[in-house]
């Protein structure tokens, strides 16, 4: 009886070992990189930007077409270029750097994610890709 209490207990402690990575049990979709890791993924305006522009920056009262805030429009690529590249506002605004407006107004920064990607996609030259 002694004999078969050691075998169960020991089953169960080795049973109770079983390890494997959780990138191979749960594998992301083949093909895509976790669009946080911006040395590794594609940001591009059509994919990327734009959506973040248009949920986060765009909105009614905001940098949409009609309201136009600061005189920035940010709902079109031209309007978020010239904020990226040509008057060089748009990354120290959602970093939150001292000396300019920060963005989004009156609320937390973006996300860490998502400033990197926006990051990454000016350090690239702000292509309309």
């Amino acid at each position: 009886m002694k004999r078969l209490l050691i075998l169960a207990a020991a089953a169960l402690i080795f049973a109770g070992c079983y390890n494997d990575k959780y990138d191979k049990l749960y594998p992301t979709t083949t093909g895509s990189a976790d669009p946080c890791d911006t040395a590794n993924a594609t940001v591009s305006y059509a994919a990327t930007i734009s959506g973040i522009m248009s949920a986060k920056c765009a909105t009614t009262g905001c940098h949409d077409a009609g309201t136009n805030g600061g005189g920035y429009t940010l709902s079109t690529y031209t309007g978020v270029r010239n904020a990226a590249i040509v008057t060089n506002r748009l990354l120290g605004a959602i970093q939150h750097v001292t000396g300019y407006s920060q963005m989004p107004q009156g609320q937390a920064k973006l996300p860490a994610c998502e400033i990197a990607q926006i990051t990454k996609w000016v350090n690239q030259g702000a292509p309309n890709n």
